[in-house]
């Protein structure tokens, strides 16, 4: 279960653990509590500070993690904390031995002001990429206050407790036994609802005041770059998002950038953020932004009625999933139709599903679905399936993958949750009803740029149109990545226009 590589890594994290930790154990007599007391085991067999006791606990299989000699850190996994989740585990494991989380002031203030008691419980999949930024935040809450727990559990293992709860998306974040949160979340947006302020966070007074001189609007690989090109220009630099990541956070393996034969999305924009934090620039996250005024300097108007000012700006907000906009796509929502195959495909394990997409993120989709689920149906719109061939072919040799063209979605079916969903044959206009517990939307971007109004001109589909400069109408305001009107969405090319317009910036700078 733990690979020597993975071993090895634990033992150099090892060298932080502060105090002596025991790991209290309640892994019950089957096949999964087999899995986690050997997982548990192993750990704590990789150091003499590491211990492992009998408990009894709410769910098995599932352990907690203690400080020697201390009480209870309030912090559980139900389930092995491997995949996504294996970095969770190990912060919470030097977190709990006294090794000190990266926190703001702010955020200290924050935790310290709960009073009352709160338990937290964290459905996840170990394939999620948005579920270790709540699980983690709510880790620190908990090892920071003791009126605070919180348990993550694996939603693949515990697949009666997630269907139970009608859990069909996640994270899904109870509190006190009632549902809380859905979604990807990082401390300051947990804190803040926890506060009961379920607006942005709030943004600093220094930071208000500033006049930056290159500012940012977005988190994905194009405002990385952007922020990596203007900051070596040794300029003051902010980006401004709701989160860092973007669109590679929802990819799982990236193939196709020049010079990196296989990178993890999650893994490049950690990356790209180090690259951030070592440039000094500043990032402003948790923030929606909702409106840009020409002037000197430019104005960027944020959710909750705060305003950034900057010299120039750089409008690199991405694009999201396309919507069906079919009957009962809205209504089911997070109750059978999803859009994260490697978020929420563990949940439909030994179900049957539909892909409504042929390209080649939908056929990628049916691929890694087809290991989890029963059966996978692909319905694509266009007379023949669009992806790559290589793609195509893997698919059709699986033998619980069927691939559909010529198929309009109709409608979403269900009773609470997704049952069925219904799509008519486009050449001979026949109707068919198609059994499905869940539903994952790949039908292609949209770009982010809805909140921009008439302040910038868009092109019909929405998206920002630039010049080879990258610059927009609005003077000092330049655009790239996949909001923009470029040819094509790639990550590899939503760099190279973020790296353009950041000179761009630089040279508006220069020449007043």
């Amino acid at each position: 279960m733990l690979t020597a590589e993975l071993q090895q890594q634990l033992k150099a994290y090892f060298q932080y653990l502060v105090d002596p930790v025991v790991f209290r154990l309640d892994a019950g007599d089957d096949a999964n509590g087999q899995k986690v007391r050997e997982f548990v085991e192993t750990v704590a067999g990789l150091d003499s500070r590491l211990s492992v006791e009998k408990a009894s606990l709410k769910r098995q299989p599932s352990f907690t993690i203690d400080r020697a000699g201390h009480p209870a850190s309030g912090i559980e996994f139900a389930g092995v904390p491997l995949g996504h989740e294996f970095e969770s585990f190990v912060l919470a494991l030097l977190q709990v031995s006294g090794h000190a989380p990266k926190i703001t002031p702010e955020q200290q203030q924050a935790i310290d002001a709960i009073d009352q008691p709160l338990h937290f419980e964290t459905y996840a999949s170990l394939s999620c990429h948005n579920c270790p930024d709540v699980v983690q935040a709510l880790d620190i809450i908990s090892v920071l206050n003791p009126n605070v727990t919180h348990t993550m559990i694996e939603g693949g293992m515990f697949q009666a407790e997630t269907e139970a709860h009608d859990i069909m998306a996640v994270p899904t974040v109870y509190l006190n036994g009632k549902e809380w949160h859905n979604g990807r979340a990082d401390l300051n947006a947990l804190l803040a609802k926890i506060a009961g302020h379920h607006g942005p966070v709030a943004v600093t007074a220094a930071q208000k005041d500033r006049v930056y001189d290159v500012l940012i609007i977005g988190g994905g690989p194009a405002a990385g770059a952007s922020a990596i090109y203007a900051a070596r220009k040794g300029l003051a630099v902010a980006v401004v998002a709701d989160h860092f990541g973007g669109q590679p956070l929802e990819t799982v393996g990236i193939e196709n950038v020049p010079g990196t034969d296989y990178i993890v999305g999650e893994n490049l924009m950690q990356n790209i953020q180090a690259q951030l934090t070592k440039y000094h620039v500043t990032i402003l996250s948790g923030q929606t932004v909702n409106g840009l005024v020409a002037g000197s300097p430019v104005r960027v108007d944020l959710l909750g009625g705060a305003q950034l000012h900057a010299k120039t700006v750089i409008v690199a907000t991405g694009a999201h999933w396309r919507n069906l906009n079919v009957p009962g796509e809205a209504e089911f929502k997070n109750k059978g139709v999803a859009y994260c195959p490697h978020c929420d495909g563990p949940l439909y394990k030994d179900k049957a599903v539909a892909v409504v997409g042929g390209g080649n993120s939908g056929i990628e989709a049916a691929i890694d679905l087809a290991g989890i689920a029963k059966h996978v149906t692909v319905l694509e719109f266009a007379p023949k399936i669009s992806a790559d061939a290589v793609l195509v072919a893997k698919a059709r040799s699986l033998n619980n993958v069927d691939l559909i063209a010529n198929a309009q979605t109709t409608e979403v079916i269900g009773d609470g949750r997704v049952n069925a969903l219904t799509y008519t044959d486009r050449a001979t206009g026949s109707a068919s009803t198609l059994p499905v517990d869940g539903v994952f939307v790949q039908i292609g971007l949209v770009p982010n740029t809805e909140w921009l109004g008439d302040t910038l001109k868009l092109s019909d589909h929405g998206e920002i149109v630039v010049d080879k400069f990258g610059a927009t109408n609005m003077k000092n305001v330049f655009a790239a990545g996949d909001c923009t009107d470029s040819a094509y969405k790639q990550i590899v090319i939503a760099m190279g226009s973020g790296a353009t317009a950041a000179l761009s910036a630089f040279d508006a700078l220069v020449r007043g």
